[in-house]
């Protein structure tokens, strides 16, 4: 299992969400963890008012990176057709579960990355294409190069997703303790290359990250003390063996508690290391 899944499957067993998403936070909303479900919920509805009606005409979506199936759920409830595609066998498994609930709706789940995407047999079948939090994990020479294929002329490329700012690698507090996302500057720069037009722009850095602050949270009220309980009891009942792990494992234990349990991960530092967007491109006719 990779890392990128690893993290995925346990934010979903942990928490018990469908999302895998941040969620949006509003002044109206109390930032408490009871109230992530309802925050997850407007950055859904956010992201699918995003996409074109599906009436009076058929609108097809092809859901990139769709993780649990929760959005592709939600887009086949209000009439869109909707395909998902999920690398992760584990997740597929969780996709299907909702897709199960939609048997008219004939919805394919493709099991692949993105680069392994069958092209020759959906070109130009999609209105949309849509990454919630998923753009970053492929490159954009890959993700432009497919999506002029599948996608039909006047189609849209949905992206909800954080970016690097132009602070990534200034050696600042927290700088590197949160991976991801492609430099902003270099996607502005890549979409002037290509046959799509930015129609949409919309910066929602602020109302994401609070997320962080949760998470931040959860990793230094909880997870932390479990950790350093774990700790004691393994060093007073096998200090040599846990001599020897630490020793083995210095560098990557020093790299997990500079990204985690630090204090790093909060939300002035993803503001300033992170801009989080909706961008909505269209493909020129």
């Amino acid at each position: 299992m990779h890392s990128r899944e690893l993290g995925l499957v346990l934010t979903q067993q942990i928490l018990g969400v469908e999302d895998l998403h941040y969620g949006l936070w509003d002044p109206d909303l109390e930032l408490k963890l009871g109230n992530l479900d309802k925050a997850q919920q407007r950055y859904t509805d956010f992201l699918i008012s995003a996409l074109p009606p599906p009436q009076p005409g058929p609108v097809r979506v092809l859901d990139i990176g769709c993780g649990t199936g929760h959005v592709l759920d939600q887009l086949l409830q209000r009439g869109y057709y909707a395909d998902g595609l999920v690398p992760s066998a584990s997740l597929a498994k969780l996709v299907r579960k909702h897709q199960g609930k939609h048997p008219g709706k004939q919805s394919r789940l493709f099991e692949c990355r993105f680069e392994d995407f069958p092209v020759d047999e959906n070109a130009h079948k999609y209105d949309v294409a849509l990454f919630s939090e998923s753009f970053q994990y492929i490159s954009m020479e890959a993700s432009f190069a497919l999506l002029q294929k599948i996608l039909k002329p006047g189609g849209h490329l949905v992206v909800c997703d954080f970016f690097k700012t132009a602070h990534h690698g200034d050696g600042g507090p927290g700088d590197g303790s949160f991976g991801g996302g492609h430099p902003m500057a270099e996607f502005y720069r890549k979409i002037k290359t290509t046959p799509f037009e930015l129609v949409r722009d919309e910066d929602i850095t602020a109302r994401v990250s609070p997320n962080l602050q949760l998470v931040n949270d959860l990793l230094l009220n909880t997870i932390k003390p479990v950790g350093l309980t774990l700790d004691k009891y393994l060093s007073n009942n096998y200090p040599k063996l846990t001599w020897i792990a630490k020793k083995l494992l210095r560098k990557k234990l020093d790299k997990v508690n500079y990204k985690y349990f630090a204090g790093n991960r909060s939300k002035e530092t993803f503001e300033r290391y992170k801009t989080y967007h909706l961008l909505v491109c269209q493909l020129k006719g």
